[in-house]
């Protein structure tokens, strides 16, 4: 699918890979749902996945926030930088050790839906005009929002879908 580049292609791309993120899940066995494995060298849980693009919501959010409020947001994270991302998604990942299946269901689902009601505020014009707002640099604030969505939400599915290779052995 490509890049979305009005607001009805980024919630559309956004709720269809949700779903899909979340019809792969459903249709894997129980048994397979709560299993640890090496998905990505730091991931080893669906849970792991979901809480991961869960807190990247919770990072858009703080972000999006900020900056509607005049405030130059803390991007990625106060304490790291573009370069250290992968740092960053390491602590979160440790934050969320321990934490079930159902309850990163849970918190994915809230914070999906708290993004996907900030997306429905704008216009196309709004969401993918470059620098509309001063606090989304050169890029436009459709693009964040694409990251931490549809695109973050490909990502997952990616990560998790070698599970299937398993089950169907």
């Amino acid at each position: 699918m490509p890049r979305p580049k009005t607001k009805t292609e980024l919630l559309d791309a956004s709720a269809k890979n949700f779903e899909s993120l979340f019809a792969f899940i459903e249709k894997l066995p129980e048994e397979y749902k709560e299993r640890q494995y090496d998905l990505n060298g730091r991931d080893e849980t669906i849970a792991d996945v979901l809480c991961h693009l869960h807190e990247w919501h919770l990072m858009m959010e703080r972000w999006y926030l900020d900056g509607m409020a005049g405030k130059k947001p803390a991007m990625p994270k106060e304490g790291y930088t573009w370069k250290t991302v992968p740092e960053m998604n390491r602590e979160i990942w440790k934050q969320y050790q321990g934490t079930s299946l159902k309850d990163a269901v849970q918190l994915i689902k809230k914070s999906h839906k708290k993004i996907m009601s900030l997306i429905e505020k704008h216009s196309d014009e709004e969401l993918f005009t470059p620098k509309h707002y001063p606090w989304t640099g050169t890029t436009s604030l459709g693009s964040y929002f694409v990251s931490a969505t549809s695109s973050h939400y490909d990502w997952g599915l990616k990560t998790i879908k070698p599970i299937l290779k398993l089950v169907k052995k």
